[in-house]
């Protein structure tokens, strides 16, 4: 289960547009926003609206540096994520499929975002 991911961006703005467009079929939407005091950054902060997982600050991105996926409930929800995510400026990585190299039940897809960043969604069906 993910916690807490900081992703750094070079134009908040845009990728705040960006991750709207991109994450709203997952159900995941900016809505908390923390100014950050002394040494910590400004931070954005994207969730269920009750707490905030992924968060995005100002800084230079490291594309080669992360990795990260997000769960789906179903595999149109993937589908849904994948078009969402081109439409807002995503470049294709891997389109959605069934990705059998892992198990059977394991059907994502994966972009890379505005940064360069690999970004996954999947959904898994239960091995059993």
């Amino acid at each position: 289960m993910l916690d807490h991911m900081i992703l750094t961006v070079s134009n908040v703005e845009r990728s705040l547009a960006f991750y709207e467009a991109a994450l709203k079929p997952l159900n995941i939407k900016f809505f908390l926003p923390y100014k950050g005091e002394g040494d910590h950054p400004d931070l954005w902060g994207f969730g269920d609206g009750k707490r905030a997982f992924f968060w995005i600050k100002q800084g230079k991105p490291d594309p080669a540096s992360i990795h990260w996926g997000f769960m789906a409930e179903n595999n149109g929800k993937v589908d849904e994520f994948y078009r969402a995510a081109i439409s807002a400026g995503a470049r294709d990585n891997i389109s959605p499929r069934a990705r059998l190299e892992y198990y059977p039940g394991y059907y994502a897809a994966d972009i890379f975002d505005l940064y360069g960043y690999s970004f996954e969604v999947v959904h898994k069906r239960s091995r059993g």
